[in-house]
């Protein structure tokens, strides 16, 4: 098994990580998204993010749950493919694949010390900051980095292949 495929983890596999982590001292950051086509903006996020502690846990969206998200056509990339793009980087410490709309039951079981977003949430926005905030952790919100987001990049792919036809 190749790196990258050992930080994918099932549910109780990352809570005995998250565990063993904790026990040697290290503070866990947690975050979450689709992750459908990675950009600069994204690899900004995450590598603040991964500095507000020791290890940076990161929510997938499956498949399914992108697409009642997102719509039909979304996710553009399987979530077996996400993963291992997004376990490639070296500030991701360990991927969890959830299947709910929203993160709060994944965010309960892994208790994080750091909850992280997007400063287009506000704290009080962020699924579950009261989780968060109610055992001891912290919630903090990372400046984007304007001008990247996949919908900008899915409709400049669309406009491009549209001019060209």
């Amino acid at each position: 098994m190749l790196p990258s495929q050992e930080k994918i983890l099932s549910l109780p596999q990352l809570l005995a990580k998250v565990a063993q982590w904790r026990q040697q001292g290290q503070k866990v950051v947690f975050t979450n998204g689709c992750f459908d086509i990675v950009h600069m903006g994204h690899v900004d996020y995450l590598e603040k993010a991964r500095l507000l502690g020791d290890k940076l846990v990161l929510g997938l969206n499956t498949d399914q749950s992108v697409s009642r998200l997102k719509g039909p056509t979304r996710p553009l990339q399987d979530e077996m493919s996400r993963s291992r793009v997004m376990a490639s980087f070296w500030f991701v410490d360990a991927i969890v694949l959830f299947d709910q709309e929203t993160p709060y039951e994944l965010i309960k079981a892994v208790q994080p010390d750091v909850l992280v977003k997007g400063d287009d949430y506000t704290v009080e926005t962020i699924v579950g900051h009261e989780v968060v905030l109610a055992n001891g952790g912290e919630v903090k919100t990372i400046p984007l980095v304007q001008g990247y987001s996949t919908s900008q990049v899915v409709a400049k792919v669309l406009a491009d292949q549209h001019r060209l036809h």
